[in-house]
């Protein structure tokens, strides 16, 4: 089995909706929509799985801002928040490798990406509409 059917097989097993799927690409396009996930990219990029999703756009230099966000980095059991290299957007990202993944590496990756976005929720949101 290769890793695109592996990663698929596991997704579909954890109750992901996968609303698209790239095989030559090896990616998928996931959401948990009542758990807070919209477009989560999971990506297969051997030797590495990647785990990303777009939580806000950065309109605006707030070095604090920044700052909080390297702070709450330190917390993070899986991922950390990143910035796009254009820097016009946070995103949330974590990766795997591949060879030796299995399901519950990858489900506590998803699960840490659930908590990063209920804890920080009124952060993001307050940044957003400022």
């Amino acid at each position: 089995m290769n890793n695109f059917e592996k990663v698929k097989g596991y997704l579909l097993n954890l109750g992901y909706d996968i609303k698209s799927e790239d095989e030559q690409e090896e990616l998928f396009i996931i959401s948990d929509e009542e758990e807070g996930l919209l477009n989560v990219v999971v990506d297969c990029e051997d030797p590495i799985l990647i785990v990303e999703m777009h939580l806000i756009d950065l309109n605006q230099e707030k070095p604090d801002f920044y700052k909080q966000l390297l702070v709450k980095n330190r917390n993070f059991v899986h991922g950390a928040f990143v910035i796009d290299e254009q820097g016009n957007r946070l995103l949330y990202r974590d990766t795997l490798e591949l060879e030796n993944l299995d399901e519950n590496e990858l489900e506590g990756t998803l699960n840490a990406l659930k908590l990063v976005i209920s804890e920080n929720y009124s952060m993001l949101l307050d940044y957003a509409q400022n």
